[in-house]
């Protein structure tokens, strides 16, 4: 084999400190162990790392020699490798320590994560597997198709990150940033630590991951930008000042933020830029996961040391060095024991098996141990000096300490076991600048804008009255039918007008109801409830007072009736045909309405959003103004009738006019009043519901005043008072009639003394006629005839012996003409005002015999009766 050169002076003095000094006394068997370390000095993890470590090594192969059998047996020779933390110079000093020999079994070390992501590779070509004290890169651990040789004494940085996670998950942290640092093993880290926060995408939000550059400050000011709360941060030591001091200046330090460090160690609160107590007011109540080192337990391991035995040893033997602590030298340790531990049960299982196999002679071969050694290092269970030891997949089950900084100190407040997954807090040791653990963003609480239980009580309960006062009074028209307590023409438009009120007073009760105490679908059904009870009881008491106005224009104006039954339905129904299709076409949804956010003078990064819930549709505009356009017309027809009314007598006074026109400008008013209101105010549910609600009340409240209030207010002289005006009414007909009947009979009179008049002249011709009669009949003219003729002549012609001036006047002819006038009298006078009924004109029926008569002859007839009207 070709020799690279002669060994330096550090390499010379490394191996003489970790080459075992034989002991005579007792024969052991050896067991070669490859041991690869950076011993070259150099940056980063170089030489400086390698004579940390020596110490712990060389304590572990001197406590070995005192082990009884059958560890005490065998004798771990260390073959160094020098990796210089190249992972192209390991892989040859490792091929050429192979080819050389003698046969290795086992790899120690590797401190270098890049190194042992390389060589982990081509230990199965080369039949070794690996102890490592020190945690490889996430992705070696995780692939066990390719590193299933690597076992590491130190825990991982996947166990880092799953700590991490647990701690957010406990003080509800979702919404995080993180800052690594550029380049190699923090890259490597960064990309775990992604993977494994977007495995929960429901707990935990990144926010933005930066990177530590040049400008620190920068990267800083971005996430202060983004209002970052909690900070993840993972990188070096020497990092650490520089951030927090960049964190002092942009003041994102305080109760308002949450700094995690993944890793590292204690830092060095000293920066050229900022003083220590500014560093460390920014560090104050930050928190920092790193591996924990050592038990916490003062138990004897399996080396017969406590952990404070091997720190105290540790520590003498490096201060005689002049070297610096390393966090690995315990692992270094155990990784001596676990090796061993593993190499000498390996090698006792294949002695017995040579030793009491059924084939003999039996040689165990190399495939055999190395199989053997496997699987005693995936079975290993011991106690350490970094506590108990065992593997999962290759990686370490052990202990994250959770270290927060409380005035300077570094104090451990809770720790996360790998094993177990459990994260366990001492929250008496917890410390915090504000309340409570930092919120991870501005708390935004979202506050229902709602209707107040004493506000909705109240509305409530004047509700509930102004409907038990429309029930009694509803209920008092119904029972007084007959002798009608609210005296009225048009008892059915009281009962019209008292259902309106009880639907609008209805309104009011389910107007108060929100989300907050009723589901989705109930909210959406109570608002097509309330829609139809406002404008169907609005409408209702709008028809009726329209229809009575109306009439009484129509009574004054043109002394008719106009037909109100048809009006009233079909106002109706227009109503009903809106509200059917707007609940069909366009039905009403709840809908959430945002409000401004205002800050919580308690507490600055709390800001309350408020909200509120309301009825709409996706065309509200188009259906209220549907609305609107067929009930302001009819508002306004009812205000000019109301006021052509307003000063009219009306008879008799059921409802005075006045009163019925307040009414209906009353409800006008109310009416867009409330309109009005509820548009300015429905972003405002408290205020909406009392308005709207203090106006529909006030509204069906002043109407039953008006219209039903002077009858109530005598509750106990209402029936008299309706008696005697009934008794009123009548005697008013009575005397009306009787002056139109006087009127008549004054005209009836009239035309008599006319008739009279015309009667006298043609009685005197008729004498005239009858003279002439007299000198021309002869007394021998006998017949039917001429009986006929002196018959009528009898009776409508006097005595020719009567024949002088005076004799008009006498009874026999006074009586004569009133059967020719009384026919004419029956139709001109009435029984009421004193005339001759029908049955008196029997007087002058067809059984009186009227006799004239006559010096030579006696002439008689019948008269058949005269029928009257």
């Amino acid at each position: 084999m070709e020799q690279r050169g002669a060994p330096g002076p550090g390499l010379v003095l490394l191996l003489l400190v970790l080459v075992p000094v034989p002991v005579p006394a007792q024969v052991r068997h050896p067991l070669p162990v490859l041991l690869m370390m950076p011993v070259s000095s150099g940056p980063g993890r170089g030489g400086s790392l390698t004579w940390s470590l020596a110490p712990a090594v060389h304590m572990a192969l001197q406590d070995l020699k005192t082990q009884p059998g059958p560890l005490g047996n065998y004798e771990i020779q260390l073959q160094l490798l020098d990796s210089q933390c190249d992972p192209a110079e390991a892989l040859r000093a490792l091929f050429d320590a192979v080819w050389a020999g003698p046969r290795y079994l086992l790899l120690l070390g590797g401190a270098c994560p890049s190194v042992t992501a390389l060589i982990g590779r081509a230990l199965p070509a080369l039949h070794l597997l690996q102890v490592s004290f020190a945690s490889p890169s996430p992705s070696v651990l995780s692939n066990r198709k390719l590193y299933g040789g690597v076992f590491s004494v130190a825990p991982s940085q996947r166990s880092l990150h799953q700590a991490l996670l647990k701690l957010l998950q406990r003080f509800r942290w979702s919404r995080v940033a993180l800052i690594t640092e550029e380049g190699g093993q923090g890259a490597e880290m960064k990309k775990d630590l992604v993977k494994q926060i977007l495995k929960v995408p429901d707990d935990v939000q990144l926010v933005s991951a930066q990177s530590l550059s040049s400008d620190v400050c920068s990267s800083l000011k971005t996430l202060k930008d983004k209002d970052v709360r909690i900070i993840i941060g993972q990188f070096e030591d020497d990092s650490v000042p520089e951030v927090f001091c960049c964190a002092y200046r942009l003041n994102m330090f305080g109760s308002g933020y949450q700094w995690l460090l993944v890793g590292g160690g204690s830092a060095v609160w000293s920066s050229s830029s900022c003083s220590a107590d500014s560093l460390l007011t920014a560090a104050e109540g930050s928190f920092r996961l790193q591996i924990k080192t050592f038990s916490s337990s003062n138990m004897t391991g399996v080396s017969g040391r406590t952990p404070q035995d091997y720190r105290d040893s540790y520590h003498r033997q490096l201060s005689q060095q002049g070297s610096k602590v390393s966090p690995l030298h315990g692992f270094a340790y155990d990784a001596v024991w676990v090796a061993a531990s593993a190499l000498s049960a390996a090698m006792e299982t294949a002695k017995h098996r040579e030793k009491y196999s059924s084939q003999r002679p039996h040689s165990v071969s190399q495939e055999e141990v190395h199989t053997l050694l496997l699987d005693k290092l995936r079975h290993t269970q011991l106690q350490g000096v970094t506590g108990p030891v065992s593997f999962r997949n290759g990686e370490r089950m052990g202990s994250i300490e959770l270290i927060q900084v409380q005035g300077g100190m570094d104090v451990s407040v809770g720790d996360f076991s790998t094993s177990t997954q459990q994260l366990r807090l001492f929250n008496q040791l917890l410390k915090f600048k504000g309340p409570g653990p930092a919120r991870d963003r501005t708390l935004v609480l979202e506050q229902r804008l709602q209707v107040g239980l004493l506000l909705y009580a109240t509305m409530s309960s004047a509700a509930a009255v102004t409907i038990f006062i429309t029930l009694s009074v509803l209920f008092l028209t119904a029972i007084n039918h007959k002798h009608r307590l609210l005296r009225s023409r048009s008892g059915s438009q009281d009962v019209l007008l008292l259902i309106g009120v009880l639907l609008s007073s209805s309104s009011v009760l389910v107007s108060g109801l929100d989300g907050a105490s009723l589901s989705h679908h109930t909210l959406e059904v109570l608002c097509s409830v309330r829609l139809w009870t406002l404008s169907v009881g609005h409408m209702l008491g709008l028809a009726v007072l329209l229809i009575r106005t109306w009439r009484l224009h129509s009574l004054h104006s043109t002394k008719q009736t106009p037909a109100c039954c048809g009006v009233l339905l079909l106002i109706l129904l227009l109503d009903v045909f809106v509200l059917t299709s707007w609940q069909i076409l366009d039905p009403l949804r709840r809908v959430v309405l945002q409000h401004s956010s205002q800050s919580d003078p308690a507490d600055q990064d709390v800001v309350v959003h408020l909200y509120s819930e309301l009825c709409s549709s996706s065309d509200m505009d188009l259906w209220l103004t549907a609305v609107y356009g067929y009930k302001a017309p009819l508002l306004g027809l009812a205000c000019f009738v109301a006021w052509s009314i307003r000063a009219l007598q009306v008879d008799p006074p059921a409802v005075s006019s006045k009163r019925l026109s307040v009414s209906v400008f009353a409800v006008t008013v109310f009416s867009v009043s409330g309109a009005s209101g509820s548009l300015l105010t429905s972003h405002n549910p408290p205020l909406h519901f009392c308005v709207t609600s203090v106006l529909i009340l006030g509204c069906n409240v002043f109407t039953l005043s008006c219209l039903f209030g002077p009858q109530l207010l005598h509750g106990g002289e209402l029936q008299g008072e309706a008696t005697d005006g009934e008794e009123e009414d009548k005697k008013k007909k009575k005397k009306t009639k009787k002056k139109k009947l006087s009127r008549l009979n004054q005209q009836l009179r009239s035309r008599t003394a006319q008739l009279d008049v015309e009667i006298e002249t043609i009685s005197m011709q008729l004498y005239d006629t009858c003279e002439q009669l007299h000198r021309t009949t002869r007394p021998n003219n006998a017949g039917e005839v001429r009986a006929v003729t002196w018959a009528h002549a009898a009776q409508i012609c006097p005595d020719h012996r009567h024949s002088s001036g005076d004799a008009i006047n006498s009874p026999e002819l006074v009586r004569r003409r009133l059967s020719v006038q009384l026919p004419i009298l029956h139709l001109s006078y009435l029984p009421a005002v004193g005339g001759v009924s029908a049955s008196s004109s029997s007087l002058f029926g067809s059984q009186d015999v009227f006799i004239y008569h006559d010096d030579n002859f006696l002439f008689t007839t019948r008269q058949p009766a005269p029928r009257y009207c």
